[in-house]
């Protein structure tokens, strides 16, 4: 008898990642996300900022996290939770009084996740990348509080 294996049974064949998979994204798409992260900084930093980009910003640091604990960057946790716990307070900030902004001790630790973002579009593999949004999506239909573990700090 061969020594071929059934692929019947519920698992599928993995299909082979394709060379535009294994490069990073194209520089005009890593360009357009990297734009578009800093522009909401920008406005949340100024007084500007709306429950959309505050949620840009949180996103852009889930993803960063997640590319991170796929091997690309090496920022502590700190960094992640003092951004993450900014977003919240910014929110509170916004249901009391409608004003949009970011406390400024905490816009450098968005500066130093939006950087490291900008490097991993620039050199992560199109499949990671793809990968760390997926994994997004399944934190926002979940329940958990947070992707990020760590020590709690204290909120801005």
């Amino acid at each position: 008898m061969g020594s071929k294996r059934s692929r019947k049974g519920g698992s599928s064949a993995r299909q082979p990642l394709t060379k535009a998979m294994l490069l990073p994204m194209n520089q005009a798409s890593a360009r357009e996300r990297s734009l578009s992260s800093h522009l909401a900084l920008a406005a949340c930093r100024d007084g500007h900022g709306s429950e959309y980009l505050f949620n840009e910003l949180i996103r852009v640091a889930y993803t960063t996290w997640f590319l991170q604990q796929a091997g690309f960057g090496n920022e502590p946790v700190e960094c992640y939770k003092k951004a993450e716990y900014a977003v919240e307070a910014a929110l509170e900030l916004a249901s009391r009084s409608d004003e949009w902004i970011l406390a400024k001790d905490t816009i450098p630790a968005f500066e130093t996740l939006l950087a490291l973002h900008d490097t991993q579009l620039a050199t992560a593999p199109r499949h990671k990348v793809m990968e760390a949004e997926q994994r997004l999506l399944r934190f926002l239909a979940g329940t958990a509080p947070s992707p990020i573990p760590g020590p709690n700090l204290d909120r801005p």
